[in-house]
Protein backbone atom coordinates (compact mmCIF):
# COMPACT_ATOMS: atom_id res chain seq x y z
CA UNK A 1 0.00 0.00 0.00
CA UNK A 2 1.12 3.42 -0.81
CA UNK A 3 -0.36 6.72 0.03
CA UNK A 4 0.46 10.09 -2.05
CA UNK A 5 -0.38 13.34 -1.93
CA UNK A 6 -0.69 15.78 -4.74
CA UNK A 7 -0.86 19.52 -3.97
CA UNK A 8 -1.54 21.99 -6.91
CA UNK A 9 -0.14 25.46 -6.45
CA UNK A 10 -2.65 27.77 -6.76
CA UNK A 11 -0.70 30.74 -8.81
CA UNK A 12 1.83 28.43 -10.52
CA UNK A 13 1.82 29.93 -14.01
CA UNK A 14 4.68 26.97 -15.39
CA UNK A 15 1.82 24.38 -14.34
CA UNK A 16 4.24 21.94 -13.09
CA UNK A 17 3.48 20.55 -9.54
CA UNK A 18 5.21 17.20 -7.68
CA UNK A 19 3.57 14.41 -6.01
CA UNK A 20 4.87 13.56 -2.64
CA UNK A 21 4.73 10.10 -0.91
CA UNK A 22 4.21 9.51 2.75
CA UNK A 23 7.86 10.49 3.62
CA UNK A 24 7.70 13.64 1.49
CA UNK A 25 10.17 12.60 -1.13
CA UNK A 26 9.55 13.03 -4.80
CA UNK A 27 7.44 10.59 -7.02
CA UNK A 28 5.91 11.87 -9.82
CA UNK A 29 5.79 15.56 -11.57
CA UNK A 30 3.21 16.58 -13.70
CA UNK A 31 3.57 18.59 -16.38
CA UNK A 32 0.80 20.90 -18.07
CA UNK A 33 1.08 22.40 -21.27
CA UNK A 34 0.85 26.29 -20.77
CA UNK A 35 -0.15 27.43 -24.18
CA UNK A 36 -0.11 24.66 -26.82
CA UNK A 37 -3.12 22.90 -28.16
CA UNK A 38 -4.51 20.49 -27.50
CA UNK A 39 -4.22 20.95 -23.80
CA UNK A 40 -2.17 18.32 -21.56
CA UNK A 41 -0.92 16.87 -18.78
CA UNK A 42 2.20 14.65 -18.44
CA UNK A 43 3.07 12.68 -15.19
CA UNK A 44 7.13 11.31 -15.27
CA UNK A 45 8.82 9.36 -12.48
CA UNK A 46 11.73 10.99 -10.67
CA UNK A 47 13.75 9.37 -13.58
CA UNK A 48 12.10 11.54 -16.18
CA UNK A 49 9.93 8.69 -17.57
CA UNK A 50 6.52 9.72 -18.91
CA UNK A 51 3.77 7.16 -16.56
CA UNK A 52 0.64 8.88 -18.15
CA UNK A 53 -0.70 11.84 -20.42
CA UNK A 54 -4.23 13.70 -19.86
CA UNK A 55 -5.36 15.26 -23.09
CA UNK A 56 -8.41 17.41 -24.30
CA UNK A 57 -9.94 16.67 -27.00
CA UNK A 58 -10.08 19.94 -29.70
CA UNK A 59 -13.08 19.62 -31.91
CA UNK A 60 -15.80 18.41 -30.06
CA UNK A 61 -19.29 19.18 -29.07
CA UNK A 62 -18.42 18.72 -25.59
CA UNK A 63 -15.66 18.75 -23.38
CA UNK A 64 -13.92 15.14 -23.45
CA UNK A 65 -10.84 14.30 -21.97
CA UNK A 66 -8.65 11.28 -22.43
CA UNK A 67 -6.44 9.58 -20.37
CA UNK A 68 -3.47 7.51 -21.29
CA UNK A 69 -1.48 5.19 -18.72
CA UNK A 70 1.41 2.87 -20.20
CA UNK A 71 0.52 3.77 -24.31
CA UNK A 72 -2.99 2.85 -23.76
CA UNK A 73 -6.18 4.89 -23.31
CA UNK A 74 -7.68 3.89 -19.70
CA UNK A 75 -10.69 5.75 -19.51
CA UNK A 76 -12.00 8.76 -21.20
CA UNK A 77 -13.98 11.79 -19.15
CA UNK A 78 -17.33 13.34 -21.58
CA UNK A 79 -19.63 15.96 -20.61
CA UNK A 80 -22.92 14.99 -20.98
CA UNK A 81 -25.40 16.79 -22.29
CA UNK A 82 -27.81 19.27 -19.81
CA UNK A 83 -29.37 21.95 -19.08
CA UNK A 84 -29.01 22.86 -16.00
CA UNK A 85 -26.13 20.81 -14.09
CA UNK A 86 -22.71 20.08 -15.15
CA UNK A 87 -22.67 16.03 -15.22
CA UNK A 88 -19.67 13.99 -16.61
CA UNK A 89 -19.60 10.58 -17.36
CA UNK A 90 -16.63 8.14 -17.16
CA UNK A 91 -15.94 5.61 -19.62
CA UNK A 92 -13.52 2.45 -19.37
CA UNK A 93 -13.58 -1.30 -19.91
CA UNK A 94 -11.88 -1.90 -17.15
CA UNK A 95 -11.75 0.91 -14.28
CA UNK A 96 -14.51 2.39 -12.36
CA UNK A 97 -14.79 5.46 -9.98
CA UNK A 98 -17.39 4.81 -7.34
CA UNK A 99 -18.48 7.60 -4.99
CA UNK A 100 -18.42 11.17 -5.26
CA UNK A 101 -15.90 12.21 -7.78
CA UNK A 102 -17.38 15.51 -8.64
CA UNK A 103 -16.49 16.20 -4.93
CA UNK A 104 -13.79 14.65 -4.94
CA UNK A 105 -14.14 11.64 -2.74
CA UNK A 106 -14.33 8.42 -4.32
CA UNK A 107 -12.41 5.52 -4.80
CA UNK A 108 -11.06 3.49 -7.84
CA UNK A 109 -11.81 -0.20 -9.36
CA UNK A 110 -10.04 -2.10 -12.04
CA UNK A 111 -11.84 -5.42 -13.21
CA UNK A 112 -14.71 -4.92 -9.98
CA UNK A 113 -11.05 -5.07 -7.60
CA UNK A 114 -10.40 -1.83 -5.54
CA UNK A 115 -7.08 -0.13 -6.01
CA UNK A 116 -7.48 2.74 -4.17
CA UNK A 117 -9.41 5.66 -2.12
CA UNK A 118 -9.28 9.19 -2.93
CA UNK A 119 -10.15 12.22 -1.05
CA UNK A 120 -9.37 15.96 -1.31
CA UNK A 121 -8.47 17.67 1.84
CA UNK A 122 -10.51 21.01 3.03
CA UNK A 123 -9.01 24.22 4.19
CA UNK A 124 -5.73 24.19 2.09
CA UNK A 125 -3.75 26.59 0.20
CA UNK A 126 -4.31 25.03 -3.41
CA UNK A 127 -5.96 21.63 -4.41
CA UNK A 128 -4.28 18.78 -2.15
CA UNK A 129 -5.41 15.35 -2.71
CA UNK A 130 -4.72 12.22 -0.12
CA UNK A 131 -4.30 9.25 -2.49
CA UNK A 132 -4.47 5.65 -0.23
CA UNK A 133 -3.20 3.18 -3.31
CA UNK A 134 -3.88 -0.07 -2.43
CA UNK A 135 -1.63 -1.96 -5.10
CA UNK A 136 1.18 -0.05 -5.95
CA UNK A 137 1.41 -1.55 -9.46
CA UNK A 138 -1.81 0.94 -9.76
CA UNK A 139 -0.18 4.29 -8.65
CA UNK A 140 0.58 6.15 -11.60
CA UNK A 141 -3.20 5.36 -13.54
CA UNK A 142 -4.78 6.18 -9.71
CA UNK A 143 -2.50 9.61 -10.20
CA UNK A 144 -3.67 10.22 -13.86
CA UNK A 145 -7.43 9.59 -12.84
CA UNK A 146 -7.40 12.36 -10.11
CA UNK A 147 -5.37 14.69 -12.64
CA UNK A 148 -7.92 14.54 -15.23
CA UNK A 149 -10.68 15.02 -12.99
CA UNK A 150 -8.93 17.62 -11.66
CA UNK A 151 -8.31 18.75 -14.65
CA UNK A 152 -11.90 18.37 -15.90
CA UNK A 153 -13.03 20.62 -12.87
CA UNK A 154 -10.81 23.48 -13.15
CA UNK A 155 -12.46 23.66 -17.19
CA UNK A 156 -15.25 23.99 -16.01
CA UNK A 157 -14.36 26.62 -13.04
CA UNK A 158 -12.78 28.69 -15.65
CA UNK A 159 -15.85 28.63 -18.14
CA UNK A 160 -17.99 29.37 -15.70
CA UNK A 161 -15.72 32.61 -14.73
CA UNK A 162 -15.42 33.96 -17.96
CA UNK A 163 -19.17 34.32 -18.45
Amino acid sequence: MSHLYVKQKVFSLRERFTVKDENDQDKYYIRGSLFSIPKTFEIEDTRGNQVALITKKIFSFLPKFFVEADGQEILTIVKEFTFFKDRYRIDSSDIEVRGDWWDKNFEVFKQGKKIAHVNEKWFTWGDTYDLHVIDEAYEHIVLAIVVAIDFVKASERAAANSN
